[in-house]
């Protein structure tokens, strides 16, 4: 009874869906305020039935329903009961259903925070996100039911949650991401309703911009943690591998990256407002051709939910309709919004523009890269490979570029400013950091023994100082001139903050690539190696027993001459439900260092195949993402005017 409930929920929803959707239609024909008026109710009737529907999926998985087949096939009565929570969303139906539930979190907040912009423009935004939520529902109901009953013999026993998402940062990744993901479809929903009013409103653009810095604080928030769940949880030791599913969340976050800051052009200086237009469609565009990727059964991953070539198709005409209906709308009158203002010299707006298309190329470094593929296979053109060696022979270069012009930025004025008094400006930090990058990197030749000179070293030092300097400068210069303003500008502290934040990533990984060590070895118990200035002891190999599976688990004494530094115990799991065999890698941590152990498979002898790894400054990473998150967390609270 509790799944038919669920059923149900989702189907009131979908009529909901249709409410919201005719609202401004009944408005224009009857000119009644009332049809405007509801547009709230439906919105929040809409999440409530939503989240009902979630809940009953939820209760089904806790009280072991395997007479639902989505139950059956995710979770077994040895999952440890927060694992049966998060199997809710750990495959493709469920996760679809978390996906609805956050579009509805986001309608509704739309229903209710929207008083600064017009009733009729705020109805023809809800009905924007109605129009995508029918799209998914009707794909939800029809094709991804995950309420569908296995009739007329449940089993006794269902099957297992995929064990790689048996681990705390699968339980918050997918609904941070998705935060993300789907916030998208508020300036979408915005892009869409401006074009159908035919004017941006000034106090328009500041009330969505907020919305904006939110959606792309929680994408960045999820992608960091996904970053950080791959490089402890997959074994490999890497924190990215230019994944087709990991560059379908990339492409969005770059394409908001440059929608955040066009925004604020828009916003301050009334220019360029077809472009944030065009931003704020591309970057929900982008989220959906992600949503395709994962769930069309096209490309295989680890990421990856879907198979089933039916779903395929139903999302790629959800996506032509969606992205080409758009387009279409823009550019029949997209043209209306342009602006005749042009920028007077070397200014920010015109900085910001120049980043603008950099993250604009960089987004089409990564499509290419990862639609070339599927394409030449779909073409018959023969099976190829794109890596990492591709994307990062172009997207390095960019980086370095977007740095630079990042920093010029900051040290730049608003509508007035000319080369030579921005050139006046950066010098000093310019050859501050120049001078210091290149002491720092001799200094870490000269005085260790494990490390020597690196090119990508020194232009990660380069990059960083330059950054943290014209922050400074900027920070200097506004502190000097109008101090009160500055310190209550939670816009201007957000920058600060994101900036630092990227300053710190870029650290990361600029010294975690240059100075890393990696060895493949073959060590029993007993057994030693040095590396790094490490020696490692294979102290004893253990078997023990997990919830629900069971483990060989190596025990490594790391040590510093005669010194012991700690222990880590990476283990080869087992798993009772599907027999699947999953790596859990040991790792010792401090603020600057990562030691890292994995354990392969047993050759002979007692003897083990081993990953060890040394890892400088690699935690620099996911700091930095999470500042670069709380940063635009920060500006969405800025006072506006409007």
């Amino acid at each position: 009874m509790i799944a038919e409930i669920g059923q149900i929920s989702l189907i009131l929803a979908l009529c909901t869906c249709v409410l919201m959707l005719i609202t401004p239609i009944l408005y224009t024909q009857f000119q009644n305020g009332i049809w405007l008026r509801l547009s709230r109710p439906l919105a929040v009737n809409h999440l409530l039935l939503i989240l009902t529907s979630f809940i009953c999926l939820t209760v089904c998985f806790l009280i072991d329903d395997f007479s639902v087949r989505y139950v059956a096939q995710n979770s077994n009565t040895l999952l440890p009961l927060v694992y049966k929570v998060s199997a809710v969303w750990g495959a493709h139906e469920g996760s679809l259903l978390l996906w609805m539930l956050v579009l509805g979190g986001w309608t509704a907040g739309v229903a209710f925070l929207g008083s600064k912009i017009s009733a009729k423009f705020r109805s023809h935004m809800l009905s924007v996100l109605a129009i995508i939520s029918l799209g998914f529902l009707l794909f939800l109901i029809f094709t991804s039911n995950p309420f569908e009953r296995i009739l007329p013999i449940a089993p006794e026993e269902g099957g297992d949650l995929n064990p790689l998402l048996q681990d705390f940062g699968l339980i918050i990744h997918p609904p941070l991401l998705y935060m993300g993901y789907v916030g998208l479809a508020v300036p979408f929903a915005f892009a869409i309703a401006v074009l159908i009013s035919g004017t941006m409103e000034k106090e328009y653009i500041a009330w969505c911009r907020p919305w904006i810095n939110i959606a792309w604080a929680f994408l960045t928030a999820g992608i960091t943690l996904g970053s950080w769940w791959a490089y402890y949880e997959l074994g490999w030791g890497g924190w990215w591998f230019w994944d087709p599913v990991e560059n379908a969340s990339l492409m969005p976050w770059l394409i908001a990256t440059a929608l955040m800051h066009s925004s604020s052009v828009t916003e301050k200086k009334g220019t360029i407002v077809t472009w944030t237009i065009l931003l704020s469609i591309a970057a929900f565009s982008l989220s959906l051709l992600g949503t395709f990727l994962v769930r069309s059964g096209v490309l295989t991953s680890v990421h990856a939910f879907a198979t089933d070539p039916e779903r395929g198709v139903f999302l790629l005409v959800m996506l032509a309709l969606f992205v080409g209906g758009s387009l279409f709308l823009f550019a029949f009158k997209g043209h209306k919004l342009a602006s005749n203002q042009n920028a007077n010299g070397w200014t920010r707006e015109l900085l910001l523009v120049i980043n603008n298309m950099l993250l604009v190329s960089m987004t089409i470094i990564v499509l290419i890269g990862t639609l070339y593929p599927l394409v030449s296979d779909i073409l018959n053109l023969g099976k190829i490979s794109v890596g990492p060696p591709y994307f990062d022979f172009f997207f390095v270069p960019t980086t370095v570029a977007l740095a630079i012009f990042m920093g010029m930025s900051a040290s730049s004025r608003w509508s007035t400013s000319n080369l030579s008094e921005s050139m006046k400006r950066v010098i000093l930090p310019l050859v501050i950091c120049l001078i210091s990058s290149i002491f720092v990197v001799f200094a870490i030749e000269a005085f260790s023994r494990n490390y020597s000179f690196s090119w990508s070293a020194l232009i990660t030092f380069i990059a960083v100082l330059w950054i943290f300097l014209t922050l400074i400068e900027d920070i200097h210069l506004k502190l000097r001139t109008k101090m009160v303003g500055v310190i209550k500008n939670k816009s201007f502290l957000g920058m600060t903050v994101a900036h630092c934040g990227l300053a710190i990533l870029i650290l990361g990984v600029g010294l975690s690539s240059a100075y890393s060590t990696q060895e493949d070895l073959r060590m029993k118990p007993g057994s030693s190696t040095y590396i790094s200035g490490y020696r490692f002891n294979f102290r004893e190999l253990n078997e023990i027993e997990g919830p629900n599976y069971s483990a060989s688990q190596g025990v490594f004494d790391i040590y510093v001459g005669d010194n012991l530094r700690g222990s880590v115990a990476p283990e080869k799991r087992r798993y009772f439900s599907g027999r699947d065999v999953m790596t859990e890698a040991g790792i010792r941590t401090n603020l600057l260092k990562d030691i890292y152990i994995s354990l392969g498979e047993p050759i002979n002898n007692n003897e083990w195949s081993v990953r060890l790894y040394v890892k400088p400054m690699v935690r620099f990473i996911w700091i930095g993402g999470f500042l670069i998150a709380v940063g635009g967390i920060i500006a969405s609270f800025n006072r506006r005017k409007s």
